[in-house]
């Protein structure tokens, strides 16, 4: 029992490396400020919830971060890997509790679909009342910095709708589809004593 419990954390960890590598890999979208880039490093923090159950999802988030911060440092002063953690955990733990109920496709998908709500829900929201007030910037300056990359912003709620809103979505459904993916073929691996 040990021995498995061992194992299961050098995995766990192994997994939040590879997601703090993951972060790396940047594509900015067209819609988005060029501080919003998407990365796929979610992917990880799925495959171990979905593997092991949501703690080891979130996990891999909490490893993810701290690594970057030892490698990288944080350009935001924390505020932007507590947004991170904040959203990602959203979108895993989500997905992971829904999935461990029922361990199908079917509710895979669904399970990530949840996850992908929830997390674009809570991003707009913890945007709105606390990052950006964390950041001590009026909400209005930020609308009018983002509207030289995204036409569509003019306030703080266009701005909300038309880059915080698709930005997660097309974050949430890409990290979704590479996890159903790789899902599969890595779980024997991953389940092995």
């Amino acid at each position: 029992m040990r021995n498995e419990s061992l194992s299961r954390m050098i995995k766990v960890a192994l997994l939040g490396a590879i997601a703090m590598i993951l972060m790396f890999a940047k594509v900015p979208l067209p819609f988005a400020p060029p501080f919003m880039s998407v990365d796929i490093a979610e992917v990880p923090a799925i495959i171990a919830g979905f593997t092991f159950g949501p703690l080891y999802g979130f996990l891999v988030i909490v490893i993810k971060l701290i690594l970057n911060l030892i490698v990288q440092g944080s350009s935001t002063g924390g505020i932007g890997e507590i947004s991170n953690l904040v959203v990602s955990s959203a979108f895993v733990l989500t997905a992971s509790f829904i999935y461990k109920r029922k361990r199908t496709l079917k509710s895979a998908i669904f399970a990530l679909s949840t996850g992908v709500m929830l997390m674009t829900i809570l991003a707009v929201i913890s945007n709105y009342y606390v990052i950006f007030p964390l950041y001590g910037a009026n909400m209005s300056d930020w609308a009018k910095i983002i509207s030289k990359t995204n036409p569509l912003v003019n306030s703080v709620p266009t701005f909300l709708l038309f880059s915080i809103v698709p930005f997660n979505v097309v974050k949430g459904v890409l990290n979704a589809v590479v996890a159903t993916t790789l899902y599969k073929p890595l779980r024997p691996v991953l389940n092995k004593k």
